[in-house]
This record gives C-alpha cells, sequence and structure tokens, in this order.
C-alpha cells in the first residue's frame, strides 16, 4: 500500500439531518488472524463531524484496473465504522470502501430510542456492497 485515502464521517438524526455533537465514532479495518486494526476513535463536533482520517490504500494504477476484491489486492481499501451516542440505536457500517486520491464521506444516521433502551440493545448495521469499476 504506497497511497492515501481520507475518510470523513457525519452523524446525524432524522431526516432533517439534525448534526448530533459529542457522539462517538470508532474506525478500524480488518486485520490479520481476523483482528481489526484500530485506526480512530473520535467525538463529533458541534457539525456532527470528526476530523478526516487518511487511510492507507493501494496504489492510484491498481485502482483503474481491479485485480482483486476490494481489500484484498483490488482498488480500494475497506474499513468499519461505528457510531454511538447516548438515547440513540448504534450504527454500525461495513465495507466503507476508501480510494487512493479521494475523500470518502460517510454519512451516519442515528435513530432516537425509546426510554429506557440502551444504544448496545437496539444496534442497526448495515454493509456496503463492493463496487464496480
Amino acid at each position: 500500500m504506497g497511497s492515501t485515502g481520507t475518510l470523513t464521517v457525519r452523524v446525524y438524526t432524522s431526516q432533517a439531518q439534525i448534526p448530533l455533537e459529542g457522539a462517538t465514532v470508532v474506525v478500524a479495518q480488518p486485520g490479520e488472524g481476523g483482528r481489526w486494526k484500530l485506526l480512530s476513535i473520535q467525538s463529533t463536533n458541534s457539525s456532527g463531524k470528526i476530523r478526516n482520517i487518511r487511510i492507507d490504500t493501494p496504489d492510484l494504477g491498481e485502482s483503474t484496473a481491479p485485480g482483486g476484491l476490494p481489500g484484498a489486492g483490488g482498488p480500494c481499501a475497506l474499513c468499519s465504522v461505528w457510531a454511538e451516542q447516548p438515547g440513540y440505536a448504534m450504527l454500525q457500517v461495513g465495507n466503507v470502501q476508501v480510494f487512493p486520491g479521494v475523500e470518502t464521506v460517510q454519512n451516519m444516521e442515528l435513530i432516537p430510542l425509546p426510554q429506557g433502551l440502551c444504544g448496545l440493545q437496539q444496534r442497526d448495521e448495515r454493509d456496503i456492497p463492493a463496487q464496480g469499476l
């Protein structure tokens, strides 16, 4: 891996996209032996955003002629993003694709929980399918 891409995460609630300040955002990549490689743990600012994260990606030449699956010699790096805030269902998005020289924006809509429920009891998982180039 000789290039980098950038990941930006924005956390909000409702269709009005109201930013959630203070939400915890975790970004990790699948590592060797089934373990996760932690890339970032941050809290969102008043705009519901975290600082950009630079992620190692395959070289740009590999992204123009895919030779394999993403994350396994293919055109991009893969990561997973988790977002949680008390009073909201935790959201996990898997297989976020980060391409070399590109800013990837991952929007995370958190759903309010009924009173008395914990975010870990109610969580939403989404998986992004691989994109054909």
